[in-house]
């Protein structure tokens, strides 16, 4: 084993060996990716109505931030997107605050959550004495760690400014003193780590 996950013997979950310095960057972006997200919600209080916080509103609006915009995409996209012809764009607009307002907040405690797990994970670790330390990921972790690897490269890409139709032709020509280099290698390296984690699934 060695940088890429593998499954697990009793196909019960994965495994990944990792440095100190791999454990070091993954949860230095996951606690970044927590950062972005924001703070999770209140606790409720003993007092308060179940119903009410089961019913609780979110936002209406997109996030002006380009990389929450892609955490937290509109449901209904432009009126040139396919089964979309002929739709106002106000309606498409109307629907995609209604649609936010009642799963932005779910959405949003579930990536932190995923991201938490990610945190939690590594932090458990006791390192081995070469400094290299086997990370397992079994019961509900692999999927935890699945939704952060792809948040954060989500993340990324909107930093970098990526899009599915240029992420070749951006990430394999770009200079060794390009400023972006580094970003670009964590992307491509979180991107080879969700690859094998699925591989294992």
């Amino acid at each position: 084993m060695g940088g890429t996950f593998e499954a697990l013997g009793d196909g019960g979950g994965a495994a990944i060996a990792l440095d100190e310095v791999e454990v070091s960057i993954l949860r230095s972006l996951a606690v970044q990716l927590l950062e972005l997200i924001g703070p999770g919600a209140p606790e409720p209080d003993a007092d308060a109505d179940p119903l009410a916080a089961l019913f609780a509103e979110g936002p209406s609006e997109p996030p002006s931030d380009p990389a929450l915009a892609r955490l937290f995409p509109d449901a209904y996209g432009a009126p040139d997107g396919e089964g979309d012809a002929g739709v106002d764009p106000a309606e498409l607009t109307a629907r995609s605050a209604e649609f936010r307002r009642f799963t932005e907040n779910d959405l949003r405690t579930r990536k932190r959550e995923d991201a938490l797990a990610v945190v939690r994970s590594l932090d458990g670790l006791a390192p081995a004495g070469d400094g290299a330390v086997v990370l397992e990921l079994t019961g509900e972790l692999p999927l935890r760690w699945l939704g952060a690897l792809n948040d954060l490269r989500l993340t990324i890409a909107a930093r970098l400014d990526i899009t599915e139709d240029d992420e070749g032709a951006v990430l394999f020509r770009l200079p060794d003193d390009d400023p972006r280099k580094p970003m670009v290698m964590a992307y491509l390296w979180l991107g080879g780590l969700q690859e094998t984690l699925i591989e294992t699934l």
